[in-house]
């Protein structure tokens, strides 16, 4: 098994850490409703690129 030789300093496990932060999901907006969603992902009025590819079922509360 491998053990370190001498301890790591929190300078050196930072650098190593520099590229695990969390980034904020890419947006953009669909050109005929607006909507906003992830790039490359339908919007939820079942939008992609302006045209509608699903036909979403709207549900209606009946009280």
């Amino acid at each position: 098994m491998a053990v370190q030789k001498s301890r790591k300093s929190r300078a050196k496990r930072g650098s190593r850490r520099a590229h695990n932060a969390l980034t904020t999901p890419a947006l953009s907006t669909d050109s005929t409703t607006g909507a906003t969603h992830r790039r490359h992902h339908l919007s939820k009025d079942g939008y992609y690129k302006g045209r509608q590819v699903i036909v979403v079922n709207e549900v209606v509360d009946e009280e």
